[in-house]
């Protein structure tokens, strides 16, 4: 992630280029700044009820939440912050300076990080510490992890897009050496300076693919010639920003066996939804939305495109099947990983997913659930940027967080609710160039296309 500064500091330009010019941006950007910014309110200011802070269950546990102002970082942070976690943010704002890049928005309008942890302290009388810095950077990083150590540490810290990572050569290789180099300074903070630090991290369901059999949780026995062993289950990575999610697997699985670290790998599904009970709390802690066709989910898109009269894209046949979670059970899943930490010198792996569903099911369900808001919902099948199976056999289990105690929201209690309204309250900001995609698999090339990546040609 390129880092940007704040304090007047010079912005960097976007890290792209050969690899010996990216470290010495680095170096350059580690020399303008060595300690981590820090911001928090003021204790004084007096503090108002919000929901969830009955539930102070975290006993001063400290958290650090690499990528804390993105999507799911800052919901999480907010639903530790509020259960009595000692949390710190530490986030280069990388993805807000992608949206300046491309030429796109959130659905929902934001503030700023600084604005965001002083608003929550003002309402909730909880401090979050924010940290502005490049995991990257090792100096930086290094220091700070030194200065709070985490008891654990929550990794979401990563480009995050597989549309992103294929619109060039350029951002395929950031994606991966920002993610997998990102990572592996991770793994040697926490060897060298808290190695019982239990380390979650966010992988993603997509390192698996689409096997013609069940999807176990990370590891799959087999006997081969008589022989039998447990071990990592095969990856079918379907872009360079899911390859990086399987390096970053393989490398924690290496530093888990040789320096001990106790690791809990997060195989996420497709995340939906904007409210939690914290973020809903003032309009100052509102998350993100993304819509577009690069940063966008399919149900946020979907339901987006519902909202404003647009049919609703499905690529290809719409046979792609998927896991998926809302946003309230992500951060309840990190709380419960956290407070069920790994051994030390264990990799663990949880699928955290709730509901299977394909692109079509998706589609059906927004439109019948538009209908109830008097929404008019078409459905159009449009050619398919991805190169993926658009029909196929797909069973993953995702059985350890229920029995740890998750207990789901389901996509059919909580869309009108969750999503649709919300989409309606805002289509006014939302930009129709943005909906039709614009990068395609098999159009990567070594040329920049930063400039067409955001929007379609007609």
């Amino acid at each position: 992630m390129s880092s940007l500064l704040l304090s007047g500091l010079a912005r960097p330009k976007p890290f792209f280029g050969k690899p010996a010019a990216q470290l010495q941006q680095r170096k350059a950007v580690a020399a303008a700044r060595r300690q981590p910014l820090t911001a928090q309110a003021a204790a004084a200011t007096p503090t108002i009820e919000v929901p969830g802070l009955a539930h102070h269950n975290g006993g001063g546990t400290k958290v650090m939440i690499l990528g804390g102002d993105g999507y799911c970082g800052w919901a999480t942070a907010l639903h530790l912050s509020a259960r009595g976690y000692k949390v710190a943010i530490l986030d280069n704002l990388a993805r807000r300076s992608w949206d300046l890049q491309l030429g796109l928005d959130t659905l929902t309008p934001i503030a700023s990080a600084h604005q965001r942890v002083r608003r929550w302290a003002e309402i909730s009388g909880q401090q979050i510490e924010l940290l502005v810095g490049d995991i990257c950077d090792f100096e930086f990083f290094g220091e700070a992890f030194k200065n709070f150590a985490p008891d654990a540490v929550v990794h979401f810290g990563e480009q995050r897009s597989a549309p992103y990572s294929m619109i060039d050569r350029n951002h395929a290789v950031f994606t991966q050496h920002n993610n997998v180099i990102g990572t592996i300074n991770v793994l040697f903070a926490i060897k060298e300076f808290k190695p019982d630090c239990h380390l979650v991290k966010l992988g993603t369901m997509g390192e698996y693919g689409t096997p013609n059999i069940d999807i176990e949780e990370g590891y799959i026995t087999i006997t081969h010639n008589g022989r039998t062993d447990t071990l990592p289950y095969p990856k079918q990575a379907s872009s360079f920003y899911h390859l990086s999610k399987v390096h970053d697997s393989h490398n924690i699985h290496f530093a888990a066996r040789a320096w001990k670290i106790a690791a809990t790998d997060l195989n996420q599904g497709i995340v939906y939804g904007v409210r939690t009970e914290e973020t809903m709390a003032h309009k100052d802690l509102i998350n993100r939305y993304d819509y577009d066709g690069i940063f966008g989910t399919a149900l946020n898109r979907f339901v987006v495109q519902a909202a404003v009269g647009h049919p609703l894209t499905v690529y290809g046949k719409g046979g792609q099947t998927r896991g998926y979670l809302d946003i309230r059970d992500t951060v309840r899943c990190v709380q419960i990983a956290i407070d069920n930490p790994a051994k030390q010198g264990e990799m663990r792996v949880f699928n955290q997913f709730t509901e299977m569903f394909s692109v079509n099911d998706v589609a059906k369900i927004v439109t019948s659930e538009g209908k109830k808001l008097g929404l008019e919902v078409e459905v159009t099948n449009i050619p398919n940027p991805r190169v993926e199976a658009e029909e196929h056999y797909y069973n993953a289990k995702c059985t350890k967080l229920r029995d740890l105690g998750l207990e789901p929201n389901f996509l059919s209690e909580g869309l009108v609710d969750s999503l649709l309204s919300f989409a309606v309250e805002y289509k006014d900001r939302v930009d129709y160039r943005l909906i039709k995609p614009a990068v395609d698999w098999r159009k990567a090339g070594v040329q920049d296309a930063t400039n067409k990546a955001a929007v379609a040609s007609q």
